[in-house]
């Protein structure tokens, strides 16, 4: 039996969100350049893509360039741009033939003009299509997004647009940039390492985590399908107990 066949379709989980890692290494165990691996993990990127929206997997987030990934050489982060708009000038057929949505977060005021017009763009000629939204994060660290979702309601508070006593969970989720997404059921983190490094830090409470080894360019389809099996295995209390949840 194809791993596949192994996923109950009806417990998908809505939303996955992947810290791709591991690229520098796999080029550097080749002795290649990073930007060797950054090219190859695009390859991964279109697979996994679209095997999540085979699945029926509604939305994908892909943390594809952290705030701290601007203090990399400015030749390997020059690369990482010029690719980043190859990718999605030449994707963006394929996400309107698949029905795929684009959408960006992050500070993208230190992308250069380039790059995010060209994100605009797609973003805007995709904005109908409703298979699958493709979540990239760019330009992403979430204690920025935490500290200026803060500073925008402490702006509103100030100006009596918001009670202070007002301020709730729901409020404070509904001015991040994730506001019109639901938060992440899986977490996937690839190349070992366990560490969450500054993504989605309030939207992934209660996400599950799984970790592989496998470096990001060799992460594949039954990579995806392993992680959402072990995903379905888990038990998801939310704070309650298992009998709590057998007696629902």
């Amino acid at each position: 039996m194809d791993l596949i066949d192994k996923i109950d379709k009806k417990r998908l989980p809505k939303h996955i969100a992947i810290i791709m890692d591991g690229n520098g290494r796999w080029a550097k165990k080749r002795s290649k350049e990073h930007i060797f691996g950054h090219i190859n993990g695009v390859v991964s990127v279109k697979k996994i893509t679209e095997a999540c929206s085979n699945l029926g997997i509604k939305f994908l987030t892909l943390y594809a360039f952290s705030t701290e990934n601007w203090n990399r050489p400015k030749q390997e982060v020059d690369a990482i741009m010029d690719l980043l708009y190859d990718t999605i000038h030449n994707e963006t057929k394929n996400f309107m033939d698949n029905n795929i949505r684009l959408m960006v977060i992050g500070n993208l005021e230190l992308l250069n003009e380039k790059c995010y017009n060209n994100l605009m763009k797609a973003i805007e000629q995709t904005s109908a299509n409703t298979k699958m939204t493709l979540v990239l994060a760019l330009s992403y660290s979430s204690r920025w997004e935490i500290v200026n979702t803060t500073k925008i309601i402490a702006e509103k508070v100030k100006n009596n647009d918001i009670n202070i006593n007002d301020i709730n969970d729901d409020l404070f989720s509904s001015y991040l940039t994730t506001a019109s997404i639901p938060e992440p059921e899986l977490l996937i983190r690839t190349s070992g390492e366990y560490r969450i490094s500054n993504f989605l830090l309030w939207q992934i409470a209660y996400t599950e985590l799984y970790f592989t080894p496998k470096l990001w360019p060799d992460f594949r389809e039954d990579d995806l399908y392993e992680a959402i099996i072990d995903f379905q295995g888990r038990e998801r209390r939310f704070g309650k107990t298992s009998e709590q949840l057998n007696n629902l």
